[in-house]
């Protein structure tokens, strides 16, 4: 981050304005929200900004800067169309280590303002560090509309009910439990509808209520082939109420950076002869973290109910009571498809799809190759890189034809997904010129013709 976002509370420090024309009348209305006393210093004064001056009592020097204006200041704005004076400004305020903005000169910035979405005490700012207003305005307007103008009064209950929330419930997980209950449930909906007595009436009932302990439980969540972007909506919001991640090798970094930025993360990753925990262990510390009251949310790639054991983590959470809940994700599989330009089914060339698992077992691979060798169809083998050659060899050596089509597609939806298109008899050599490494799909079929039509997303081109 170029920028550092936080919050400053001015208090009464003194705010100094230099300019006095449109630039400095929307910096004025900013600062004219808080209660720090203001200083404008211009030659030429706009009757906008001479409005607010009268309005508001606020210093005012109509004449050229000098060094003495920033005596007795916290913060500074140069908003002058004069680049060398601004420069004068920004090399005064830096002897004197007071924080200044030269508006539209980030390079010159000690901070920058956002664009604000207020609803007032909530705040939500938006920056693209200078790059591009334009673009924070527009993701502030998006974010207006979809934040209902209320959440000021629901901010202002939580302040009023903060203190008698910490008495009656001291343990921080419980407190938190509570506040993620209120925040997300029918007396935060009485309080966007305007009944707001009525809704703080109800929240000290459920806090008289309230048990001292809180009740933990597992989020199974699909994390989806790698693109933050495929998450579903029930994913994202439980992955950010989770106490603690437990993640996987397969899931993408940019996922888990969308947690609570408090949530303790760990991970309990799988590749191939290299397990961080065995999955007794996993089971184990699902299970521990659950009983001590947090929520968990266990990440993993894909979809956790094909080929990703989450059906036997499942299993031994139902055996004690756990709470749990199941989060499908978009498998690797249909991931890998669209973004390759590859359909899994298609009216001319399959009627159907097959996943099974290509991983190497005492280095053989245990298929019924005789029902996957079949015509018209899909097979898509997860976990096949290493063993690919012998999956060619055996697709060919129980009847299918050499020119038969496979690709095979590398760290699908991310931007480092390769394609490599080929057949059974020339796959294996081409992934080695390729260099893919793992996480790959292979998919065998005559749909893999249709990628140089359809692809969309390919990072690298296909190979005959």
């Amino acid at each position: 981050m170029d920028f550092l976002p936080i919050f400053m509370r001015l208090g009464q420090r003194r705010c100094l304005v230099v300019g006095g024309g449109a630039v400095a009348e929307r910096k004025l209305r900013l600062l004219l929200k808080t209660d720090a006393p203001v200083r404008v210093v211009a030659e030429t004064v706009s009757p906008e900004v001479r409005q607010m001056v009268d309005a508001h009592g606020l210093e005012l020097y109509q004449r050229r800067f000098a060094a003495d204006d920033v005596v007795g200041c916290g913060l500074i704005i140069a908003a002058t169309n004069d680049h060398a004076s601004n420069l004068a400004i920004h090399r005064i305020a830096r002897k004197h280590s007071i924080p200044i903005n030269v508006v539209d000169t980030p390079a010159l910035c000690d901070f920058i303002f956002p664009a604000n979405v207020d609803r007032t005490p909530l705040v939500v700012a938006v920056s693209s560090g200078g790059a591009s207003p334009v673009l924070a305005r527009w993701l502030r307007a998006k974010i207006e509309a979809w934040l209902p103008a209320r959440y000021g009064q629901l901010a202002r209950l939580a302040e009023r009910m903060r203190a008698p929330v910490k008495q009656r419930l001291p343990d921080e997980k419980a407190r938190r439990a509570f506040w993620e209950k209120i925040l997300q449930g029918p007396i935060a909906e009485q309080v966007l509808a305007g009944r707001e007595q009525d809704a703080e009436q109800a929240l000290n009932e459920a806090l008289a209520n309230s048990a001292q302990t809180a009740t933990g439980e597992v989020y199974l969540i699909g994390a989806g082939p790698g693109d933050p972007d495929l998450l579903t909506f029930k994913a994202l919001r439980l992955l950010q109420q989770a106490d603690v991640v437990v993640y996987d090798h397969l899931v993408n970094p940019d996922i888990i950076e969308l947690a609570r930025r408090d949530a303790q993360r760990i991970y309990a990753g799988k590749q191939r002869q290299q397990h961080t925990l065995p999955q007794p262990q996993i089971n184990q510390l699902l299970i521990d973290k659950a009983r001590s009251g947090l929520k968990v949310a266990r990440l993993k790639g894909g979809d956790p109910f094909i080929f990703g054991r989450g059906g036997e983590e499942i299993e031994s959470l139902m055996a004690l009571g756990i709470p749990f809940q199941v989060v499908p994700g978009i498998t690797a599989a249909s991931g890998c498809a669209a973004y390759a330009g590859i359909p899994l089914t298609h009216r001319d060339h399959a009627q159907s799809c097959t996943f099974v698992t290509g991983h190497l077992k005492n280095d053989q691979i245990n298929l019924d190759w005789q029902d996957l060798v079949k015509p018209r169809q899909t097979v898509v083998i997860y976990m096949g890189l290493v063993g690919l050659a012998q999956i060619c060899a055996q697709f060919i050596a129980h009847g299918a034809e050499p020119d038969r089509p496979a690709a095979i597609v590398q760290q699908a939806t991310t931007s480092n997904q390769k394609v490599v298109i080929g057949t059974l008899a020339n796959l294996p050599e081409l992934c080695a010129q390729a260099q893919l490494q793992a996480p790959t799909l292979i998919i065998i079929g005559s749909v893999v013709r249709l990628h140089n039509h359809l692809a969309w997303f390919s990072t690298a081109p296909a190979m005959p």
